[in-house]
């Protein structure tokens, strides 16, 4: 390993999730024979998968390192706490889950590379994985090559579909049209200028954005900008905004980028309770990292926030909470993470078996009543129906729950009109 990488197995992101692991509760144990009535293994594992008489094997691949591991860390920490929970009810068809975690390290070939890895030597039953719509599509082909199945909770641009993803996160029609569709009617906003990472999630994100704005809302952009990832000097496009004067400034920014762009608004005299800021990026986990004092009173669409008052996800805060200590957040896309598990074991046990092609038959319709958002299930098209919400960022990094649909949307990663 170079030594421009080993800083960050040091860094205190890692220190955090390292001392989390180290403070996990024991797992319930199961009592003598509690696996004597669990369906044979050669009746529920026809293809090879790491799959034995108490055990099956998944993958959990996430950026630990680089960018991207402000935002990804999260997700690690919700899938892991998902799968104790899970072990702790007697697993998966009679079989505790074991985790062979990789790191992407914010680096997309490296994250197609791991997913071989997972899939081909090392044959997990699924994959908990991937943030960023780059890291995504440079492993799709890799699990529809050899037949895998990941669950990727990311909000996204959509325009994807495969029999070998659950998306857990929104799509689209569920973020970007209906964030810009309220923002517009809430605060008469006539002009808006595109802020983004130079991906391919805030490219296609802005190209939907920009077509709805311009065409079916009859509204004007008024600049569109991207900065590589990592990318921390943002003074130029903030001084076009204070030339341009939008009504709305709409960021997809990701990763740790976001820390220096806000930091650099405020200190640039841009207030964000005056001026208008939606961004479809900035979660809980981000805020962590920007400051609440930089942020306060920015707008987010999303379908999760911490502060959601529930029954379900108030006990996913003080779990999530209590396994990685009293002053981590939660954010939109680690919730999502944590639904990735429970939505495969509900399919596996749904489906009787750990074979690939009847879990992805079955995914549609299996629903999770437990969620922290509130109910979900998977829709045909291996999306979740789920509400759309607008939270405005806080002093305390938390985000006020502003707007929420009154019924889950369904979703369309194709949608007429935007392609």
């Amino acid at each position: 390993m170079s030594d421009e990488k080993k800083p960050g197995l040091h860094s205190p992101m890692r220190r955090k999730l390292l001392m989390g692991m180290a403070a996990l509760p024991a797992l319930t144990m199961l009592p003598r024979g509690a696996f004597a009535q669990s369906p044979a293994t050669a009746a529920i594992n026809t293809t090879g998968l790491a799959v034995t008489d108490t055990e099956v094997t998944v993958g959990i691949l996430h950026s630990a390192t680089g960018t991207m591991a402000i935002s990804e860390t999260g997700s690690i920490q919700a899938e892991k706490l998902a799968i104790e929970q899970i072990n702790a009810m007697g697993g998966v068809l009679g079989r505790k889950i074991k985790i062979i975690q990789e790191d992407g390290a914010s680096d997309w070939p490296t994250f197609a590379e791991k997913a071989k890895k997972l899939l081909v030597n090392d044959k997990v039953a699924a994959i908990m994985g991937c943030w960023t719509s780059a890291s995504r599509k440079a492993v799709l082909p890799v699990m529809e090559q050899y037949n895998g199945m990941l669950y990727y909770p990311t909000f996204y641009e959509g325009l994807e579909q495969s029999k070998n993803v659950i998306y857990t996160g929104q799509e689209a029609t569920q973020q970007i049209l209906a964030g810009i569709n309220w923002i517009a009617k809430e605060k008469g906003a006539k002009s808006f200028y595109f802020i983004g990472s130079d991906y391919i999630w805030p490219r296609t994100s802005n190209k939907i954005a920009r077509k709805h704005i311009e065409n079916m809302l009859k509204l004007k952009v008024v600049g569109e900008e991207y900065f590589p990832l990592g990318h921390t000097q943002f003074n130029s496009v903030i001084n076009k905004l204070k030339l341009t004067k939008p009504d709305v400034i709409f960021t997809d920014v990701v990763g740790g980028s976001n820390v220096a762009f806000y930091k650099q608004l405020k200190a640039a005299g841009i207030d964000l309770s005056k001026q208008t800021l939606l961004t479809i990026s900035v979660t809980e986990d981000e805020i962590d990292g920007i400051g609440g004092e930089n942020i306060a009173g920015a707008y987010a669409c999303m379908k999760y926030f911490q502060s959601l008052k529930n029954d379900n996800n108030e006990k996913f805060v003080a779990a999530f909470k209590k396994m990685w200590g009293e002053k981590t957040v939660i954010g939109d896309v680690t919730q999502a993470a944590y639904l990735g598990p429970w939505l495969w074991k509900a399919t596996v046990e749904k489906a009787g078996s750990f074979d690939i092609d009847k879990v992805a038959a079955a995914s549609p319709g299996i629903q999770f009543k437990g969620a922290p958002e509130g109910y979900v299930r998977i829709h045909e098209n291996h999306h979740l129906w789920s509400k759309t919400r607008v939270g405005k960022a806080k002093l305390d990094g938390q985000f006020e729950l502003v707007y929420e649909t009154a019924e889950l949307v369904e979703p369309d990663p194709f949608p007429k009109g935007y392609q």
